[in-house]
């Protein structure tokens, strides 16, 4: 779902209760672990945390006017959904979590290419979340993102 918001703030709080205090939680997590450098902004209709333009100023390659995007988090129709880059262009990082994840789930996990999706709002792995918002750092993002990016 798509909610009118151009503030995080204003987005959480258009949510109903039950998701309201998930992305609330998870919005926590972003902010203890992500590592320094990393902003959080609306960004696709969606709570972001990107690469800011002061400290990567090529932008996203799709959209230079716009930030280097790295995490999103959304509460969508059916499910709440993470969305970290990291996860799609690191496939160590990628094995590690989808190793990791059912050690922390009691539910299978539900993945796309970088999209985890959390259907039921009791079982969010918050602590493996929180140990991968910390695993890749503002320069090795940009890092990874130059490797993988043909511009």
């Amino acid at each position: 779902m798509e909610y009118q918001a151009n503030t995080p703030d204003d987005y959480e709080a258009a949510l109903p209760a039950e998701r309201r205090e998930v992305i609330k939680k998870l919005r926590r997590l972003a902010a203890e672990h992500l590592p320094e450098g990393f902003e959080e902004t609306m960004s696709y209709g969606m709570i972001g945390y990107v690469v800011p333009h002061e400290r990567y100023p090529a932008g996203y390659h799709c959209d230079p006017s716009l930030p280097l995007p790295f995490l999103n988090i959304a509460s969508q129709k059916n499910y709440v959904a993470m969305y970290h880059s990291g996860l799609y262009a690191d496939a160590d990082l990628h094995d590690w979590f989808v190793k990791a994840y059912p050690d922390h789930a009691r539910y299978k996990l539900d993945m796309g290419k970088s999209c985890v999706r959390f259907k039921r709002m009791d079982d969010i792995p918050y602590e493996l979340l929180g140990e991968l918002f910390k695993k890749i750092t503002l320069d090795s993002w940009i890092a990874l993102y130059e490797k993988n990016v043909k511009r």
